[in-house]
Order: C-alpha cells, then structure tokens, then sequence
C-alpha cells in the first residue's frame, strides 16, 4: 500500500470524525439556511467560524488522495462557491442578529 494511500485514508477519517464533531457542537443551532438561532463560540467553531465546509472539503480532498483520483474533487468545483456565499449569509444574519459580539468572534477566528 503507498504511504499517499494510507495517508489520505487517515486524513479522512480524521476530517470525517472533525465534521461530525463540529455538527454536534452546533447543536441546536443548525440549520440548512442561515438563521441565527445561537452564536456558537466554543469547541472547533471557537478557530473556524465554518468547519463544517472546511472538513467536508478536506474529508473529499483527502480521498482523492488515498484513491489516487481526482474524481472526488469534482463536487468541490460546485461546493466551495457555494458554501462562500453561504457563509457570507451566515455572516450577515449572525451580524444583524449579534453585533459586536459576532464582530469581535469573526476577528478571532478563521473562514
């Protein structure tokens, strides 16, 4: 087995395991569109405002790794433009709803 393989296959199901983990610590916050029902601050969401997205599309970049494919990046090509704008949704309402404390979490985390 090549060490990409193995690699991918661990780095997938650690981004797997990561988004699964960032779901649950949501919680009741969770929805499919933007709506400000928390503001969600500790856990994986008190580095990464998003990582959701971002350990969706690292879990399809890393089987693209341990595949040895490209084919697993397709659906990245739709995804990433659309969790943007998403995001920046998500942005908006938490701002409307939050105000400076959503200002003051967004400075201190990533995407």
């Amino acid at each position: 087995m090549q060490l990409t393989t193995v690699l991918g296959a661990i780095l997938a199901v650690v981004s797997l395991f990561l988004l699964v983990l960032a779901r649950v610590q949501l919680g009741k916050s969770f929805s499919v569109t933007p709506k400000a029902k928390g503001l969600v601050t500790h856990g994986l969401y008190s580095r990464i405002r998003n990582p959701m997205y971002v350990f969706l599309d690292l879990a399809l970049a890393a089987i693209a790794l341990a595949t040895g494919s490209w084919y697993p990046l397709a659906p990245l090509v739709i995804m990433v433009p659309l969790q943007t704008i998403n995001s920046r949704r998500e942005a908006r309402v938490l701002e409307e709803k939050f105000g400076a404390a959503y200002t003051e979490y967004r400075r201190g985390t990533w995407f």
